[in-house]
């Protein structure tokens, strides 16, 4: 029934492309759908975008591995999002248009700012990317009960495939169409299964993390903080810095931005940002407690042996939420919760490869070019979504039998580290210039580079990506707590290196746009 859910909604969803895709060479179709999706379509999409399958799997396999600290990491997703709806989405939709580096080159005009936000950007995302890919081998190979890995590495290629054309041929809407139906199915099974799993606890919430805690073999450490990180020699600022880490870098990250520029006004983006907290909140209240009922039901130590990072928890608490005798109708509810991960998946690679082709095609190859047909630019989006597809294809079949926490925890730190800071300066400082914009980019981005290597999630532990190698000299998972205020530090820096005129000039020209970045006065190409 898995099978035959799986090939049901790839080809419903490619078929949502073909029949949404921008009809005609109009670059405003294909990059913002005319910002014709209401409110609540936009607010679900948005959510989608967000919610990427290694938020499913990863943060239920943090918290069903390490009960409190998994729902603090939880907590701060929904916390980002809040973050960038009170503090970024209006200022983002008035200065940007198609893509994150609009946004900046507002302020700072030039090839310069365009093409380094261009790399940050498929930097930022190719490490989510690969984890995606790599989780549908996986996956499938989860649920169908297979372990050879030529079909885990054709499953890869082939839905690899499938992806590059969501984002080729369906544009923002059609991708947009796809995370709302991802979204709809994934809290519909989602509420399904924790309110079984509550039932099996008598609706008591504190039952439910009794039996988590007993049966974690951690005793009362699961529901107190520290747990994940009681191995490391600094485990209350390594907690800082992680929780740090994914309340600035996750909802600044350029597939989740690229979605206020699709909303057609500044009222549409504050309704469109509340209907996507709200989702996510619903989606941390779900996995929760899907996460507790994993810990409860099947055990910590089974978790454990099945994946060290726990990211079939999601799906063996949905499984055990049924008990041993299963009906056809639990059966199909199973399928349904496997097809929403599955679709989950497909969803957010295709938003993903969508937000660096445009911003390829857009911020690189289009500026180049003082006039480009609207044509030519669509042609060449396209093509980029397969430049960006193909070697994401080749990278994740490479690294698919590996720890990809290490990835995961790049692209938030880049986000974080180097994205954040831009937009934070570039929205809101006066005197930021185009050195203080590169500065913070590139040295934010190194910052995270230099140091991530460093990390025990990528050797000197026994579930970090190289086990049999230890060249682990960072004392923290994470590398936010010294890359965030580096990234900070290298903006200010290069804007004070910049001299007195050149702040000088770019406050005037601030001035100058301000009314457009922070109240919406006007919109440029509107």
């Amino acid at each position: 029934m898995s099978l035959v859910g799986f090939t049901a909604v790839a080809t419903v969803t490619l078929l949502l492309c073909v029949m949404t895709g921008p009809d005609r060479d109009d670059l405003d179709e294909f990059y913002t759908g005319y910002g014709s999706l209401s409110p609540m379509r936009n607010g679900l999409a948005i959510a989608g975008d967000y919610i990427s399958a290694a938020s499913v799997l990863g943060t239920g396999g943090v918290i069903a591995l390490f009960g409190h600290d998994g729902v603090v990491l939880a907590l701060s997703t929904a916390l980002s999002l809040t973050l960038l709806m009170f503090l970024l989405a209006e200022p983002l939709r008035n200065a940007g248009r198609f893509t994150m580096g609009d946004a900046l080159a507002r302020r700072m005009p030039g090839r310069a700012a365009r093409i380094t936000a261009c790399a940050v950007t498929i930097a930022a995302l190719l490490p989510l990317m690969l984890v995606q890919l790599a989780g549908t081998g996986q996956l499938l190979a989860f649920v169908l009960g297979f372990s050879g890995a030529a079909l885990q590495t054709g499953c890869i290629i082939g839905l690899g495939v499938l992806m590059i054309g969501y984002a080729a041929i369906g544009g923002m809407k059609g991708t947009a169409l796809i995370q709302i139906l991802k979204i709809v199915m994934l809290l519909g099974s989602g509420l399904v299964v924790a309110a079984l799993i509550l039932h099996r606890f008598d609706w008591n919430p504190g039952a439910l993390s009794d039996a988590a805690a007993d049966r974690s073999g951690a005793g009362p450490a699961f529901l107190n903080s520290g747990l994940q990180f009681a191995g490391g020699p600094h485990p209350d600022a390594d907690m800082i810095s992680s929780q740090l880490t994914v309340v600035l870098g996750g909802a600044c990250l350029p597939h989740v931005t690229m979605r206020m520029y699709t909303a057609s006004s500044a009222r549409q983006v504050r309704r469109s940002m509340s209907w996507a907290v709200s989702g996510v909140a619903l989606f941390v209240l779900v996995v929760t407690v899907i996460g507790f009922g994993a810990a409860a039901l099947v055990g910590r130590s089974v978790i454990a042996g099945i994946d060290p990072q726990g990211n079939t928890a999601y799906l063996l608490g949905s499984q055990a939420a049924f008990g041993a005798r299963v009906s056809t109708a639990e059966t199909f509810l199973f399928t349904t919760v496997t097809t929403a991960v599955f679709l989950t998946l497909l969803a957010s690679v295709g938003g993903m490869i969508l937000a660096c082709a445009n911003s390829l095609a857009h911020d690189v190859f289009a500026t180049r070019v003082q006039e480009m047909s609207p044509r030519r630019e669509m042609t060449l989006a396209r093509v980029s979504a397969l430049a960006v597809g193909v070697p994401a294809i080749v990278l994740a079949t490479l690294v698919q039998h590996r720890s990809l926490q290490p990835l995961v925890t790049l692209s938030f730190c880049l986000g974080a580290s180097a994205i954040a800071p831009a937009l934070v300066y570039g929205l809101f400082w006066r005197r930021y210039t185009r050195a203080g914009l590169l500065c913070t980019l590139i040295g934010g981005s190194l910052a995270v580079l230099l140091l991530m290597p460093g990390t025990n999630l990528v050797s000197g532990s026994p579930v970090s990506a190289f086990p049999e190698a230890d060249f682990n000299w960072f004392p923290f998972t994470t590398t936010g707590l010294v890359s965030i205020p580096l990234g900070f530090a290298c903006g200010w820096l290069g804007t004070m290196l910049s001299g007195r005129r050149k702040a000088q000039e770019q406050r005037r020209h601030y001035e100058a746009v301000e009314g457009w970045i922070l109240a919406g006065a006007v919109r440029r190409g509107d």
